[in-house]
């Protein structure tokens, strides 16, 4: 099971921003692999303390995950799919956040900073919408979808940047009252890659890129909701020269059942029965999400009774169980009547049996509501 992420760095749920971003960089430098080279639990410590950053501080994922935890970023690869952000994720987004402790965020000779190498750029993400039927919902799905991405045309060719020497940056030297201060960014010329092109296929753009249609598969978990977004990772455009792809972000839109309505986890179904049927009893066959399934109304059935199917409804993303599914009973009352049919009703009215006898088992229609939300 995941760690929690607020556990994995320290901090409480309330915590602030910046006690959050302050939390983040104290683990990072104490598992920066500068720091702990060779050691294999300290570079998987900094990957953990870099998703759960990545997370928190960021307030749409983190709402996401208060609300479902790390079910919210399942089964579309990237974080709460089983793996971590590598280490050109982490220096490309974080780098800044370690201030001069590594040297600007420098790892081993390969990122920024004063080891020498050079930064690695992030490609575009790209995002599609993907329609969701209630039982893909309820079941989960592994969806195939064609998407546009822009990957580097075969043949192009890199040189090293000129202007940044491969670093990416190019630092500026200011005089200001406190003395000569230093600071670095992004190169104008390269766009951070450190590289620009030294020849391309003529049907490539100016970076070097081609557009390609790719088939990408996406890991839907059950219990999704409208408007949830999932992250593919490095399904995205990919970047000039070493850079790394960017991710695919995939919006759930759910399409509206027939029959059911959905309520968070719980469905509903209305359920209309004829009057004989209601006073007689009756067994019918309902829609659910997995399939039919046969109740019995017992004889005498009150209009507006809800019956609870436990189990019935929709998965939860923390995996807690099922929702259940509520049947609204509705007894129809026929708009038109024969003669026979009127004889008998009217004879009906003064039958003792006929007179509404509520007793106080039978709940109002605001307890009825009451329950349903319970």
């Amino acid at each position: 099971m995941k760690k929690d992420f607020y556990e994995i760095l320290g901090i409480s749920k309330g915590a602030s921003a910046e006690e959050i971003k302050k939390a983040y960089r104290k683990k990072a430098i104490e598992f920066h692999p500068d720091k702990n080279p060779g050691n294999k639990e300290a570079e998987e410590n900094f990957k953990t303390a870099a998703e759960a950053y990545e997370v928190l501080s960021d307030a749409d994922k983190k709402a996401k995950y208060d609300q479902y935890g790390h079910a919210a970023f399942d089964g579309a690869g990237g974080f709460g799919g089983g793996h971590h952000m590598n280490m050109d994720d982490i220096f490309s987004q974080f780098g800044d956040i370690f201030g001069g402790a590594f040297g600007g965020g420098g790892f081993g000779g390969g990122f920024g900073g004063n080891s020498g190498g050079q930064r690695r750029v992030k490609g575009s993400n790209l995002r599609i919408k993907v329609k969701l039927t209630l039982e893909e919902v309820a079941n989960g799905v592994e969806k195939k979808v064609k998407v546009k991405r822009k990957i580097q045309a075969p043949g192009v060719k890199y040189k090293t940047c000129s202007t940044c020497n491969g670093q990416g940056q190019v630092l500026r030297v200011t005089n200001t009252i406190l003395g000569r201060m230093q600071s670095a960014t992004t190169c104008h010329v390269c766009g951070g890659a450190g590289q620009t092109i030294e020849s391309k296929p003529s049907n490539a753009d100016a970076h070097g890129m081609v557009m390609e249609d790719e088939t990408v598969s996406i890991k839907i978990p059950a219990g999704v909701v409208d408007g949830m977004q999932l992250k593919v990772s490095g399904k995205g455009n990919d970047a000039p020269g070493n850079g790394i792809a960017g991710d695919l972000i995939v919006a759930i839109e759910e399409q509206e059942h027939e029959f059911l309505k959905r309520e968070g986890e719980n469905l509903h179904f209305d359920l209309y029965i004829s009057f004989p049927e209601a006073a007689l009893g009756v067994s019918k066959e309902i829609d659910a999400v997995n399939g039919k399934v046969r109740i019995k109304l017992e004889e005498g059935i009150q209009s507006g009774k809800i019956l609870r199917l436990k189990g019935k409804g929709i998965p939860s993303l923390n995996n807690y169980g099922n929702g259940d599914l509520l049947v609204h009973v509705n007894v129809w009352t026929p708009k038109t009547l024969n003669k026979e049919q009127r004889q008998f009703f009217e004879n009906s009215i003064t039958d003792e049996n006929f007179v509404p006898k509520p007793e106080k088992s039978d709940k109002s229609f605001f307890e009825k509501v009451k329950d349903m939300f319970s």
